[in-house]
């Protein structure tokens, strides 16, 4: 039961509240094949001919280069359903008296060049100077079209399927706490380290849109995508399976952590599997076809791991460390919340 007047932490909304906003919502029109839910990014909206897959996605703990990393975060939630994204759109709220032409325009570019990157066109927006800011807010939505038969849905994981991860974890809140905790960390991380940390937007960057078409294009044995954001890994295994209402095994040891993540971590006192884990990609795909996607991504230069498989929902989500099962929770709060509201 929902207790009122009482405030809720920064960050997600917690689960069960979420759950119960969406427990009864209305579907009306038979052509939303995918609407909203637990573990869903995107809708998908059948045309006919092709699908259209439309996502939103705010930034809010980011300060420096939000432009970027409003795109990118946006597109991934598209191409994880087997999408390339084409159009963009972009709500700019920034803050009164704190907001200059050269904030806007250092904004506008980053969004630039990020769609640039990605051929993606800017298609509209919105903005305005907002009351009660203490920072620009970005609001993206980004639309982007798929053959019906290449589409990849959460519903399709399978008991037995293995979990891939590309890259390693925590691109996006390693980045985001070098750029801003670069003071607060200064003399407990190595200035090589952070320095380093800090070029993570971009190298080895924050998007998956590569992975996931690559992935797609490897065969059917693809059943799912989700890239690992807010919360971490352990919020992004929980959301893989939970359209499919089943469980999920993985290995500590197999998951891949960059030591730039480990040494932040260390130092702030964080759980890396609960960073906002941008950049990295989840994949669920049947034990016949791991070597297949494997060999495209590696194609495509991007390295991956199998770290574990989907069990029963009898089974639940765990991790196992050196031998030892115990449960993998979501996480009721990302870790960057927590570091971020000390500065």
């Amino acid at each position: 039961m929902t207790q009122h007047n009482v405030a809720l932490p920064v960050g997600k909304l917690p689960l069960e509240h979420l759950r119960c906003l969406l427990s009864d919502l209305p579907q009306r029109d038979p052509r939303l094949l995918i609407g909203p839910g637990i573990g869903e990014d995107a809708a998908v909206i059948d045309l006919g001919d092709r699908y259209l897959v439309i996502s939103t996605d705010p930034v809010t703990f980011a300060t420096d280069h939000i432009g970027r990393y409003v795109v990118h975060v946006n597109a991934n939630d598209v191409a994880v359903l087997g999408a390339r994204p084409r159009w963009f759109f972009l709500v700019m709220l920034l803050p009164e008296n704190r907001t200059s032409p050269e904030l806007v325009e250092a904004i506008m570019a980053d969004v630039r060049t990020a769609c640039e990157a990605l051929g993606v066109t800017l298609a509209g927006g919105h903005t305005e100077i907002t009351q009660g800011l203490g920072r620009p807010v970005l609001v993206g939505q980004m639309l982007g079209e798929a053959d019906p038969t290449q589409l990849v849905h959460k519903a399709r994981v399978a008991v037995g399927d293995r979990i891939l991860l590309t890259r390693g974890i925590a691109i996006e809140g390693t980045a985001i706490l070098a750029r801003e905790m670069s003071e607060h960390l200064r003399g407990r991380v190595g200035a090589g380290v952070l320095e380093q940390a800090s070029r993570f937007l971009t190298d080895p960057g924050i998007s998956v849109v590569r992975a996931a078409l690559a992935a797609v294009k490897a065969g059917e044995g693809v059943h799912a995508m989700h890239d690992p954001t807010e919360g971490g890994l352990a919020t992004g295994l929980f959301e893989l399976v939970a359209p499919a209402g089943l469980g999920l095994r993985v290995v500590r040891q197999s998951i891949p952590v960059f030591p730039e993540t480990a040494s932040i971590c260390d130092a702030l006192g964080l759980d890396p599997l609960k960073l906002i884990a941008s950049g990295a990609l989840l994949i669920a795909v049947t034990p016949a076809n791991v070597d297949a996607v494997l060999t495209a991504l590696k194609g495509s230069g991007i390295p991956a791991a199998v770290i574990g498989e989907v069990c029963p929902a009898s089974e639940g989500t765990m991790i196992v460390t050196q031998g030892r099962s115990e449960p993998l929770a979501p996480a009721e709060r990302d870790e960057i919340a927590k570091a971020l509201e000390k500065t």
